[in-house]
């Protein structure tokens, strides 16, 4: 009997270190995998950066804090209003100071851009038909335009759940408020529509008919057209072939830094 005794005793006494020794080594084991998580996330994160720095590496019209502030300049040498609501808005589109984009066989507007931001100024709607007018020869595609014409009051909205949004005011506000800026599409084009339209782009920036900034956190050219386009003449379209050497304005040129900074520049 006090063998039996004893040996209970013992028994009930390893019990506890027996059952501690599991819950340590599955504790250990949900470690290890959680730290392996989270070397995971880290590994494809760093990856996914990578790959982002190499797409704006590769494109000779990525956005920067310059083109921003060179834009925001343009606006007020050209003596644009930055339109603060939509009563203001359905004023400047019953003077005509807005006109319609286009919306044929060339031109599509995306489904959710509410009717009364259909509008841009007179000189970036000719920009958009000459545009999707080459485009279409070349590739046979239409183009997409997904933005245009904002508000202030817009904007404030939008900055609340894009935090990618430019500010509704100040030296880096969107260049959407004026009227003159438009987004189009790069989703569905294919490296060689890309490199064309990075061309063409970057051709006519050169020459001071306007500023692109391409995006990749949303897939678009960010297109700031400027008055003098319409020196082109309704004649003769813009064809962003390399016409002699470009004007050399380093407000208007784009330098292709080394190493761009992350995250990419604000939305405008």
């Amino acid at each position: 009997m006090k063998n039996r005794a004893l040996w209970s005793l013992v028994i009930v006494a390893m019990l506890p270190a027996s059952l501690l020794g599991v819950s340590r080594s599955r504790s250990h084991a949900v470690r290890t995998k959680s730290s392996h998580l989270r070397l995971t996330r880290a590994g494809h994160q760093r990856l996914r950066l990578a790959r982002l720095r190499a797409l704006i590496l590769s494109s000779p019209v990525h956005g920067t804090r310059e083109s921003l502030l060179h834009q925001n300049q343009m606006i007020d040498e050209e003596q644009l209003e930055r339109i603060q609501n939509d009563d203001e808005l359905h004023e400047l589109i019953l003077a005509e100071s807005l006109v319609r984009l286009p919306e044929d066989r060339y031109v599509d507007v995306a489904q959710n851009l509410p009717e009364d931001r259909r509008y841009c100024r007179p000189w970036t709607r000719d920009f958009v038909v000459d545009f999707a007018q080459e485009r279409w020869e070349k590739f046979h595609k239409p183009t997409v335009v997904t933005s245009a014409v904002r508000t202030v009051e817009f904007q404030h909205k939008l900055i609340r759940y894009n935090h990618n949004a430019a500010a509704e005011a100040g030296e880096t506000a969107s260049p959407h408020l004026s009227g003159a800026t438009i987004d189009i599409a790069k989703r569905g084009m294919s490296r060689a529509e890309l490199k064309w339209a990075q061309n063409y782009l970057l051709t006519l920036q050169n020459q001071g008919y306007l500023d692109v900034e391409e995006e990749f956190r949303q897939s678009v050219f960010h297109i700031s057209v400027y008055r003098r386009y319409d020196t082109l003449g309704a004649d003769e379209p813009a064809v962003a072939t390399n016409r002699g050497t470009p004007i050399a304005d380093p407000a208007v040129q784009q330098v292709l830094p080394q190493a761009p900074a992350l995250p990419e520049p604000p939305k405008p």
